[in-house]
């Protein structure tokens, strides 16, 4: 029935706390950056959720990773960019620390598994606000390889971000896909299932699930991961 699956992956792939996970990444970024950089801890995370802010307003004329960087320097009045560099040993390295608001859904590599026997395209279609480096990190924090993905958005391929439209566009685009033909499969109701806008099947997981506009769920396909274990091995 459906040729790509498109998966999220924090909540979905990889379960998080997410409240637990950004108070974990904010401290062990600033022990790591604040020394760096010279800036205080407000100063530089201010920028970084600024510049998150911006990135997700992005209309589509440059990548995310230009935004985040044209809004850091502004927000900081310097270049930032020269500690690119510093910044993704710290998503390869200390990073880790915050892999403790996480947990491993060994179906997740299963349901991959199998998905990929069946010959179906696999796609990870998380927000595009993070480097290649702290996404490749969190994937492999759920147990899974990157190479076991056709495409991955990450801010340095990415002009859009989730609920906008235009990102699950340019993933058809780019990958050559069809909305009709594809299944979008996500924890986030606003986010993830808005995708249903432009054809895409949608699968909403409900064990870490965010809900922010209390939209009735009896209209969406749904079930923990185990539920759509269960629905993958029935229909592919």
């Amino acid at each position: 029935m459906y040729k790509n699956v498109l998966f999220d992956l924090d909540g979905t792939l990889l379960p998080m706390d997410m409240r637990k996970f950004v108070e974990l990444y904010v401290a062990v970024f600033c022990k790591q950056m604040v020394p760096v950089t010279q800036l205080d801890a407000k100063t530089l995370m201010d920028a970084i959720w600024t510049s998150v802010a911006r990135m997700a307003e992005n209309d589509g004329n440059c990548l995310n990773e230009d935004v985040f960087w044209r809004t850091m320097n502004r927000a900081c009045g310097r270049d930032m960019r020269v500690f690119s560099e510093q910044i993704d040993e710290f998503y390869r390295g200390e990073f880790i620390a915050a892999r403790a608001a996480t947990k491993v859904q060994p179906l997740s590599a299963q349901c991959v598994n199998y998905l990929k026997r069946r010959g179906v395209r696999l796609i990870v279609a998380t927000n595009p606000i993070f480097p290649k480096s702290a996404t490749y990190s969190r994937i492999e924090w759920a147990g899974l390889n990157v190479n076991d993905f056709e495409y991955i958005t990450t801010y340095d391929n990415s002009s859009a971000c989730k609920p906008n439209l235009n990102y699950y566009e340019e993933i058809c685009s780019v990958c050559g896909i069809h909305p009709e033909e594809s299944l979008m499969v996500g924890n986030d109701v606003r986010e993830d299932m808005v995708s249903s806008r432009l054809g895409f099947d949608t699968y909403l997981i409900t064990d870490c699930l965010i809900n922010r506009d209390n939209k009735d769920l009896r209209y969406y396909r749904k079930g923990s991961f185990r539920d759509f274990y269960r629905f993958v091995l029935s229909e592919f």
